[in-house]
């Protein structure tokens, strides 16, 4: 059974022992004796091929996917023998983002991100402060009063983070939420996901299939394949010295695009000559 530590200054956030995960019909599981720790305010990561098991894994620690065994702990506890109360409160303690953002066509920005504060029941004023304060922090500000159709893709992800914001959440669970964005947007959305962690201290959760997201964002990185760990570690130690095959793998078309850029500039050079010199060898073999 593999063991991924929490850092080792920092204490666990979130536990997982020996967690299996069957879907009914499959012949094979979805997890299979998962255990690991996530450190309290890390940013981590979880990267697979498709149907390694990672949006799944990701789900078990929000509840929206129940183990068959093993536990999922946070500070602690046995989130698995919550009753319904229990889940209500732990969820608003779990934001969650989405690839597709998730985000209602007839509502503004503002509405989108104050939804879940009038279904918890949140008085009008307190509404207001909050969802000001969070457009602000997402760069938004300028937004409040406009529809979905008329955003960005980068700008849409922005509202569902706001929103994944609003109960002031411990936890930030990220499913696949750049993987709709172009590379620069990606870079901006990844920069925004850092920054809200320092400042607000948030443990963060980061599902990818990329490891160039992984290498951007992380400070460790666990690699399922066929619902297993098969390697774990910094993101440092991983990318320096990759042991599993799946590993090898995904970190291939990161490895193509770096030759790729450097045989470019390399191109580039060799190409690039002064003008001086170029009307001089023009010269000589005229």
């Amino acid at each position: 059974m593999t063991h991924l530590t929490a850092l080792p200054d920092r204490p666990p956030h979130i536990t997982f022992e020996r967690v299996d995960k069957t879907y009914p019909g499959a012949s094979a599981l979805a997890l299979d004796g998962i255990s690991f720790n996530i450190a309290r305010g890390e940013v981590f990561g979880i990267i697979g091929r498709s149907g390694a098991g990672k949006s799944t894994l990701l789900r078990t620690i929000n509840m929206l996917e129940r183990p068959d065994a093993g536990q999922v702990r946070i500070d602690g506890a046995d989130i698995g023998a919550l009753d319904e109360d229990g889940l209500v409160t732990l969820r608003r303690r779990i934001g969650m983002i989405f690839q597709h953002f998730n985000l209602l066509s007839a509502k503004t920005v503002f509405e989108n991100v104050a939804l879940p504060l009038r279904v918890a029941g949140v008085p009008r004023d307190a509404i207001a402060a909050r969802v000001t304060e969070l457009l602000e922090l997402v760069g938004l500000s300028d937004k409040a009063h406009v529809y979905p159709a008329k955003l960005s893709g980068g700008q849409k992800q922005r509202v569902g983070i706001a929103r994944a914001l609003v109960h002031r959440p411990e936890i930030l669970l990220c499913d696949e939420a750049t993987s709709a964005l172009d590379p620069e947007t990606t870079e901006q959305i990844l920069a925004l996901l850092r920054d809200i962690n320092h400042r607000l201290a948030l443990t963060v959760v980061l599902v990818t299939h990329d490891m160039a997201v992984i290498r951007d964002a992380c400070d460790r990185v666990l690699v399922l394949d066929h619902g297993r760990v098969v390697e774990h570690g910094t993101v440092n130690h991983v990318f320096a010295a990759p042991q599993a095959e799946a590993t090898l793998a995904l970190l291939r078309p990161l490895r193509q695009r770096w030759a790729a850029s450097a045989d470019s500039a390399s191109v580039a050079r060799a190409t690039h000559t002064h003008p001086q010199d170029r009307s001089e060898r023009t010269y000589a073999h005229a």
